[in-house]
């Protein structure tokens, strides 16, 4: 028996009771954008998750294969009939069973899946204006660059995003250097040089952030570098934009004051879509 909003009913009417994911946020998952029954980007999400699945000592199955996991993210979106272009998420938790210490380290897994209206990136020109989130910091350590279900941070920022009219905000790890946004990598370009935040400061180690790394550096004259981005540097900055693999490259207009130009995300958006259409 348990009592679910004030009401006694069993335990067995509700599923969360014992469900580590719920319980402790003892899960991890991976948010892939599917194209033409194609998931964009496999082996980099694929492997991201079976790092964060030993970062965290879950026991990886014998079956979980890049093959296994493509048919099972596939196999929804037929189901579902989406034909065009979907985002899909896998969350992965531990069985149920013990309290911090687990029973064991078995896990099951959960997709769920919602239709996209676009195939193809878009270039976003409304105005979107970011300040910094200085409520909590993300701290310096290999679970950050992870997507762990514990996101009680970018959820109270975005609820802070929300009550101050933002479109985003940017997040600050215990150093108080600029880390990434609420929902993806940041990037910084200043004169000819192209800057991102180290994995090793806090960041989420995003497989778009991969992608537009490597496609940065095929233009010419553009010097791409992992280095620390402080807040002072924001103002100096000639563009800014955030990546993730769902909406691929978002230019920032503005941060308090300054306004910023949208011409390298543009470039990069044209890039990126080009891949797609090669793949």
């Amino acid at each position: 028996m348990i009592n679910f909003n004030g009401t006694l009913v069993s335990q067995d009417s509700n599923i969360l009771v014992q469900n580590r994911g719920f319980l402790y946020g003892d899960a991890v998952f991976e948010t892939v954008k599917i194209v033409n029954s194609k998931v964009l980007f496999l082996e980099d999400h694929y492997f991201r998750l079976m790092a964060s699945m030993r970062v965290v000592r879950m026991e990886i199955p014998m079956n979980f294969t890049m093959e296994y996991f493509e048919a099972q993210l596939l196999s929804l979106t037929d189901k579902l009939g989406i034909s065009g272009s979907a985002r899909a998420r896998i969350t992965v938790y531990r069985n149920d069973g013990g309290y911090y210490l687990p029973v064991d380290r078995t896990v099951s897994f959960l997709v769920h899946a919602t239709t996209l209206d676009a195939v193809l990136y878009s270039f976003d020109e409304k105005e979107y204006e970011v300040d910094l989130f200085k409520d909590f910091y993300i701290t310096k350590q290999l679970l950050s660059s992870i997507k762990t279900t514990n996101r009680m941070l970018n959820v109270t920022a975005s609820i802070f995003a929300s009550e101050n009219d933002l479109a985003n905000c940017l997040l600050l790890n215990d150093t108080k250097n600029v880390v990434e946004a609420i929902q993806g990598n940041v990037f910084m370009l200043s004169g000819a040089k192209l800057i991102t935040p180290p994995v090793s400061e806090g960041c989420l180690n995003g497989v778009m952030r991969k992608q537009v790394l490597g496609l940065a550096k095929t233009i010419e004259g553009l010097e791409v570098v992992e280095e620390i981005i402080s807040p002072f540097d924001l103002q100096k900055a000639d563009e800014l934009f955030i990546t993730n693999v769902i909406k691929g490259v978002q230019p920032i207009t503005r941060y308090r004051k300054k306004t910023f130009k949208t011409d390298l995300s543009q470039k990069l958006v044209l890039k990126l879509n080009e891949v797609i259409s090669l793949s």
